[in-house]
């Protein structure tokens, strides 16, 4: 499973004008070709009478599925530089779809990648790009003679805060990014001189703006 990764935070859209022509683009985050696919119907749904609905996407761990669509402009001329952007901004689970409102003047074959090229790369800065970290929630109990230190000090640190309960004990819930676990299991033992129990719950991605 993977660890961490970078993608879009949601939805965004731009429009930019190129020779009079109109490139609308739709950017999302989808993280299955049929979530993708759903949603390049819908933005054609939206501009059944744009000249072209040109789409790309880029789903799972490996990128193992890659789809790029010109929609009728020449072949390899919108589809596949919009496919190279996400490429080189290393996006995983990311769809993107340029609806071309043709403002009559040709652009050329290197006219029009720069213009789909530009197009995803504003699309995606709309959208904005998030890195997803893996953590695992970790729950802290400790006697409540300990929690003004320990809650002071989990505060302070790095490590996100989820919740505090309180029951019997003090039950503090954060998260501690994958792989370093036995270095925040050290410092909860250290701060509470071993008094703290320390356990694993769940899993989660987090996400921080990049």
């Amino acid at each position: 499973m993977r660890k961490d990764y970078v993608t879009v935070k949601g939805f965004g859209e731009s429009e930019i004008i190129i020779q009079k022509s109109r490139f609308l683009t739709y950017v999302n985050r989808a993280e299955t070709e049929q979530q993708a696919q759903a949603f390049i119907d819908e933005i054609k749904s939206q501009h059944k009478s744009a000249n072209h609905n040109c789409s790309a996407y880029m789903i799972g761990e490996h990128d193992s599925i890659q789809k790029a669509n010109d929609d009728g402009e020449p072949s390899g001329t919108a589809g596949v530089p919009m496919l190279e952007v996400l490429k080189k901004q290393g996006l995983k689970d990311t769809v993107v779809v340029v609806t071309r409102y043709f403002g009559g003047i040709k652009l050329g074959g290197g006219g029009l990648i720069r213009a789909y090229g530009k197009a995803t790369t504003e699309g995606i800065q709309a959208a904005h790009i998030v890195e997803r970290r893996l953590h695992h929630l970790m729950k802290v109990s400790v006697d409540y003679t300990w929690l003004g230190k320990v809650e002071n000090e989990v505060r302070g640190s790095t490590y996100p805060l989820d919740r505090i309960d309180y029951a019997d004990t003090v039950e503090i819930f954060l998260y501690v990014p994958v792989s370093t676990e036995e270095t925040f299991v050290e410092w909860i033992t250290e701060m509470t001189n071993g008094q703290a129990k320390i356990e694993q719950q769940s899993s989660k991605f987090l996400e921080f703006d990049t």
